[in-house]
């Protein structure tokens, strides 16, 4: 078949219009960057990441006896301080976006009388957060009327050992400040003592979940 002069022409019209966009398309694609990053999807389950179930049985396998209230873990957990034996009383609680594990070791109630409770006891806790470092700070849980000393962990990557270590430092430094966070304390110091009374240093007490406190820690030898 035979092409006409105005055939050819429009064949190299055609071969143009093909080269001009191959030449553009090449153009627009050395504007775009070689590679494109991924979306990033967040893990649900980071490594060691705890659900619920598993949280409580992560404290069965240290050998604590955990009670379930509602989403709470409640156990009692031994810390030692200058040779004396501490049982206090803890719980566990995850966050509930699940990221976070709620550590709580549970101290003295609120006194009921106001009188009872001096401005530079609140003070002197406000300043221990300030100071313990490790996420580590008092609160007051107003549906109990409890103070406690609690740390927020992240919850990724958490083992036996490494709850273990957070709940020790957490016990550690419920003994360190004791004298601080001690209700019968605050009542020490706001009530004056008799003249000719010797002052004796306060007994330290084992901690229970009702708030009662037993005075007779166990001595290490």
């Amino acid at each position: 078949m035979k092409i006409t002069f105005r055939g050819w022409i429009v064949v190299g019209c055609l071969l143009a219009v093909l080269s001009a966009m191959a030449v553009l398309g090449t153009g627009a694609n050395a504007q775009q960057p070689a590679t494109t990053s991924p979306a990033v999807t967040p893990n649900p389950e980071l490594p060691g990441q705890l659900s619920e179930e598993q949280l409580g049985n992560l404290l069965k396998a240290m050998g604590l006896t955990a009670t379930k209230t509602k989403k709470r873990y409640d156990f009692q957990f031994k810390a030692n301080q200058s040779k004396e034996e501490w049982e206090l009383s803890m719980s566990a609680v995850l966050s509930e976006n699940g990221e976070w594990v709620w550590v709580m070791a549970w101290l003295d109630p609120l006194p009921r009388s106001a009188a009872d409770v001096p401005r530079t006891a609140m003070l002197r806790l406000l300043s221990d957060n300030d100071q313990m470092g490790n996420g580590k700070f008092f609160a007051y849980i107003s549906s109990n009327r409890r103070f406690v000393l609690q740390r927020v962990i992240p919850n990724q990557r958490i083992t036996t050992k490494k709850f273990h270590e957070i709940l020790s430092d957490l016990g550690s430094s419920v003994v360190q400040y004791y004298p601080h966070w001690s209700t019968d304390n605050w009542k020490r110091a706001t009530t004056p003592e008799p003249q000719g009374t010797a002052q004796q240093s306060p007994a330290r007490p084992t901690q229970t979940a009702s708030g009662a406190s037993n005075f007779t820690p166990r001595t290490q030898n």
